[in-house]
């Protein structure tokens, strides 16, 4: 038999391996296909994308922070959606308060504003209401001090503002 005879015969096994080969990546292709969609590995949930202002602010004799959303998307300010913190202490909606006053059922919208405040009946709680507060006690800051306002967006964990407020 001549050499080039030989190489012909050997040339029979190339087309098996290959195909092999081709099955497997066709099959892991597959199964990454298969787990994005079963695990829901698609893009995270995103935060609204909010300009919001904070400032110091006077409502009768106490000071206040001031909250103005300037533009973007509305921030809806149910606790299960929306976490508000002063100096690291978590807010509350005051239940005396019914946001009227331009803020529409519980969506800050662009060109609202809202109000930081103490209350007289909770020592230490920090309620979030509009301009017609009553029962404001206590100043949330005095001279010469900086308090940090951060709105954080719960479903996605995500930041919406982070504000400093000097007195």
């Amino acid at each position: 038999m001549s050499k080039a005879n030989n190489f012909l015969k050997e040339e029979d096994a190339v087309s098996p391996v290959i195909g092999v080969i081709l099955m497997v990546a066709i099959t892991v292709i597959l199964a990454a296909v298969i787990a994005a969609f079963v695990f829901g590995m698609g893009p995270p949930e995103q935060a609204p994308t909010a300009a919001i202002r904070a400032s110091a602010a006077t409502i009768g004799d106490n000071v206040t922070v001031k909250l103005e959303h300037q533009g973007g998307d509305a921030v809806v300010l149910s606790s299960t959606n929306t976490k508000i913190t002063v100096s690291g202490n978590a807010t509350t909606a005051d239940p005396d308060v019914e946001f009227d006053s331009g803020v529409s059922g519980e969506q800050f919208e662009a060109g609202e504003t809202l109000y930081l405040y103490y209350n007289t009946a909770s020592a230490n709680t920090v309620y979030l209401g509009n301009s017609s507060v009553t029962g404001a006690g206590g100043d949330i800051g005095v001279s010469g001090e900086t308090i940090n306002v951060k709105i954080i967006d719960v479903a996605s964990q995500q930041m919406i503002s982070d504000l400093d407020v000097r007195f």
